[in-house]
């Protein structure tokens, strides 16, 4: 039997009232699930079969350990922003929602890599090796999903400011992608590459390379830290045979 909005927040309420752990409102039609903010000590939530959207109230349920919602309207992955400070969350059942995809393994890699403590994703057990190919294969989330604002009437600001946001967002990234190559490169005794050696690149080629760069930079930064003096040694006569190849071909293209 599926519930009313007002008996959903009755439940809900009298869960955080007696300290009740777990919260089943499976199928309730349910859209807004704000009184979560009011749970710090929930631990199992189960949202599954309703149509929710926005995950940000799920942000303060800091003892959250299992959540279900599979089946709901959730329609970007960044939503997975608010659950990357739940310390305890090890159970996560998110598909058939829009944010799947037509790409499953994308999907999963992406969520495991904003997730990494995750035990159980979609009922299927997550194993070492996913975690670290999570590493290259997903998408690091760094924000949480931009909200089209119909306030005032006024949509052609929103756009501008989209527009706006979207600018400053591509000068971030690429800013990032410098700092992160120079991170390596100072690691392996190697001077910082000048800015610009990057500023060519148009704003679709900056954040394509970026998301590429920025995997790949990542899984050998970790691997990095698994090396002794002799690895290191060897990975940085490599780079400087490679950086000298570029530098030749540099030096030829002029």
């Amino acid at each position: 039997m599926r519930l009313t909005r007002a008996a959903v927040l009755a439940r809900a309420k009298a869960a955080a009232l007696d300290g009740v752990r777990r919260l089943n409102c499976w199928g309730s039609q349910l859209t807004d699930i704000s009184i979560c903010r009011d749970l710090p000590n929930i631990e199992v939530i189960t949202f599954s079969v309703n149509g929710i959207s926005d995950l940000e109230p799920l942000s303060q349920c800091q003892n959250l350990s299992e959540l279900y919602l599979r089946k709901n309207n959730i329609a970007s992955l960044n939503e997975l922003f608010y659950l990357k400070n739940l310390p305890r969350l090890r159970v996560l059942w998110l598909s058939e929602n829009p944010c799947c995809g037509s790409d499953p393994h994308r999907y999963r890699m992406t969520v495991l890599r904003n997730l990494p403590s995750l035990q159980k994703l979609d009922n299927q057990a997550v194993t070492e090796e996913e975690l670290s190919q999570a590493l290259v294969d997903g998408e690091e989330i760094t924000a949480p999903p931009a909200r089209r604002s119909v306030e005032n009437g006024c949509p052609e600001a929103t756009e501008s400011s989209a527009a706006e946001s979207t600018t400053e967002t591509e000068s971030e990234l690429l800013n990032f992608s410098l700092e992160e190559t120079n991170k390596i490169r100072e690691e392996l005794g190697m001077k910082p590459v000048p800015r610009d050696k990057f500023s060519s690149f148009s704003p679709r080629e900056t954040d394509c390379n970026r998301k590429k760069r920025n995997n790949v930079l990542n899984a050998i930064l970790l691997l990095m830290k698994e090396l002794d003096a002799e690895g290191l040694e060897i990975v940085q006569q490599t780079v400087g045979r490679r950086l000298q190849a570029f530098q030749k071909k540099e030096l030829q293209e002029e």
